[in-house]
C-alpha cells in the first residue's frame, strides 16, 4: 500500500480513548478537556473490523493509544481480537505505566508484544508536579512488570519541557541504562503552529519516511498526526475509508486544530 509520495503504509497507530488518569502539563490544559460522548467511541469490533480492512491493505504494525489506554475497560479482548488478524506482525503499545503493574502479564497473554511507557523525570516530586497527579512509584512497577512479563523491548519516552526538566535528562538516561530499557528524547511539539521534530531513539517526525496512518477514537481515520484530514470510519465502506485516507496522506506535517496529543495519542 503506498501512498502518492511512494512511502509504504505499514503502520496504524489507534486511539482506543480519549480519557486519562494524568493531567500531564504538555498534554492537558489545567482546566480539564470536554470528553467524547462514550457512545462515539469505537467499540472493539469496529476497531478490528478497521485493522482487519488495513491489514489486507498493507498494515502490519499496530500501536495502542489514548488518552491512557489502560483506563479503556477490558482492553485485553481487543488486543486479543487483533492478534488473531494473521497478517499482524506486531502490536504495540504507549501507557503512562501507572496501570501496567495489574495489567501487564495479562496483556502480554493476550498477544500484545511491547510498551513505550512515559516518564519525565526519575524525581517523584517532579513528576507529581508534571503529571499534576502521578505517584512515579507506581510507573516503576508498571516498568518492572513489563519486563517481568516480557513486553520488550520497553522503551521509556522522555518529552523535554523546556525549564522543567532539562536536567533530568542524563538521570533518565542512567535510569534506562541500569534497567535495560531505550530512551526516546522528543522534543515539545505544537500541534496548531505545526512545530514537530524528529524523536531521537525513534522514527517518529521524519515526514519523508512515514509509514503511519492514525484512528481516533471516534472514529476518524487519518493521514498525518499534523494534519485536519480524516474520514469517518463508520459513514464509508471500511476498504474505500482506508484509500481515501492514503490518498489524502501529505507529502509533510502542517498543522492540526481537529485533534490533541491527549485524544490522537501522539
Amino acid at each position: 500500500m503506498l501512498d502518492r509520495f511512494n512511502r509504504k503504509i505499514t503502520y496504524l497507530r489507534i486511539s482506543v480513548t480519549d480519557r486519562c488518569n494524568l493531567r500531564c502539563t504538555y498534554c492537558m490544559p489545567e482546566e480539564g478537556i470536554t470528553l467524547i460522548n462514550r457512545s462515539d467511541i469505537l467499540s472493539f469490533v469496529q476497531i478490528a473490523e478497521a485493522v482487519r480492512t488495513g491489514s489486507e491493505l498493507g498494515i502490519r504494525k499496530i500501536r495502542i493509544t489514548g488518552g491512557e489506554p489502560l483506563v479503556r475497560k477490558d482492553l485485553p479482548e481487543l488486543i486479543t481480537m487483533i492478534r488473531r488478524i494473521k497478517k499482524i506482525k506486531e502490536i504495540g503499545m504507549t501507557t503512562n505505566g501507572t496501570l501496567l503493574d495489574k495489567y501487564a502479564g495479562t496483556l502480554k497473554q493476550a498477544g500484545l508484544d511491547r510498551v513505550n511507557i512515559s516518564m519525565d523525570t526519575i524525581d517523584p516530586e517532579k513528576y507529581k508536579k508534571i503529571t499534576r497527579m502521578g505517584n512515579l512509584e507506581s510507573v516503576f512497577r508498571g516498568i518492572k512488570a513489563a519486563l517481568d512479563a516480557g513486553l520488550t523491548p520497553v522503551k521509556i519516552n522522555f518529552v523535554r519541557i523546556p525549564e522543567v526538566n532539562e536536567e533530568d535528562e542524563e538521570q533518565v538516561r542512567l535510569f534506562c541504562k541500569a534497567n535495560g530499557l531505550k530512551i526516546r528524547a522528543i522534543r515539545q511539539m505544537n500541534l496548531a503552529t505545526g512545530e514537530f521534530y524528529p524523536v531521537e531513539g525513534g522514527m517518529g517526525g521524519v515526514c519523508k519516511i512515514c509509514n503511519r496512518l492514525r484512528l481516533t477514537a471516534d472514529g476518524y481515520l487519518k493521514p498525518c498526526l499534523y494534519s485536519d484530514l480524516g474520514v469517518p470510519i463508520r459513514e464509508m465502506d471500511m476498504k474505500k475509508a482506508f484509500l481515501t485516507v492514503i490518498g489524502q496522506k501529505p507529502k509533510e506535517g502542517e498543522t492540526s486544530t481537529s485533534h490533541q496529543f491527549y485524544n490522537i495519542g501522539g
